[in-house]
């Protein structure tokens, strides 16, 4: 008799635990449609704008990570914390300052906090911290605002053209620089925003975020290297294709540098790139091992 209804109520756990979940998800369904223009108008930037389209993977490794998570989630317990009061009010309060001032970050960023902010709210804590990295990860799909872009494009464009010039110039290439403009002896270049690298920076870093979690899950410091070196990565890459396309232009002329030639470097370049952050990887994983080795060592009896 008691086995039967530890066995009834058990079921009865279950299913109830069962229908606490699908309301969640029935609830966070129903924000995502609250904010369904906002989206799909974010949908649209990635399609339009090559700066941003490594934005259509970041949905599903977000919602692929979230399902690594599945074992632990169904252990979890259910245990909604008022703390997510907070960042739903933060979401929201983020929702309405870009409505009121057409800032389309702080309403795509809205959408992420309200997301984080109910499942602290309706499924707690332990949920929360298991959905975190996920949620979290959501962030890198959203644009980043023009102004920003103007600041961080504008500077990264005088590195790669500066750094262009020297490589021509150790290469015997005469090339003089004027702001972002190189001149060779029968053409001149325009490093323009497009090619300042931002674009290469984005998708690298959130390639760099995708490695880190595969590959170094729980080292916090050694992915938070892998992130942090995406950064010069991209900038010294970035460099070394406008220097070949200063290479290009200056013996072949303006039209080798151009059109298709000019992609395939771009895809040349930013594969040169990933392949740099797989060695740095595996470089982290050996040195791991290594200090790990090195400690038994010191620590076993001589």
């Amino acid at each position: 008799m008691n086995q039967n209804q530890a066995t009834a109520d058990f079921t009865a756990e279950s299913v109830q635990r069962q229908r606490t979940m699908m309301a969640i998800l029935g609830v966070l369904a129903l924000t995502t449609y609250v904010y369904f223009p906002i989206l799909l108008h974010m949908f649209n930037t990635w399609r339009s704008n090559p700066d941003y389209s490594h934005g259509l993977l970041v949905v599903p490794l977000a919602l692929y990570f979230a399902y690594g998570k599945a074992p632990q989630l169904r252990k979890a317990k259910i245990e909604g914390s008022w703390w997510g009061i907070a960042i739903l009010t933060a979401g929201v309060g983020s929702l309405c300052v870009g409505e009121l001032g057409g800032l389309l970050t702080a309403l795509r960023g809205g959408y992420v906090l309200s997301l984080m902010g109910l499942v602290l709210l309706l499924a707690g804590k332990r949920v929360f911290d298991l959905l975190l990295f996920p949620m979290l990860f959501l962030f890198l799909m959203v644009p980043l605002p023009q102004s920003l872009v103007n600041i961080i494009a504008f500077p990264l464009q005088l590195i790669a053209a500066g750094w262009a010039v020297q490589s021509l110039q150790s290469f015997g290439i005469p090339a003089l620089l004027e702001g972002n403009i190189i001149h060779l002896a029968h053409t001149q270049l325009f490093v323009a925003e497009a090619c300042s690298g931002l674009r290469s920076l984005m998708a690298l870093m959130t390639l760099g975020v995708v490695l880190a979690q595969f590959f170094r899950a729980g080292r916090v410091v050694q992915q938070s290297i892998l992130i942090a070196t995406t950064i010069p990565i991209a900038i010294v890459v970035n460099a070394m294709r406008v220097s070949l396309t200063g290479v290009l232009a200056s013996h072949f002329g303006r039209e080798a540098a151009t059109g298709v030639i000019h992609e395939f470097q771009g895809m040349i370049t930013f594969s040169m790139a990933f392949i740099l952050l797989l060695g740095e990887a595996r470089l982290l994983e050996s040195g791991s091992k290594l200090i790990k080795r090195m400690r038994r060592l010191k620590e076993s009896p001589t």
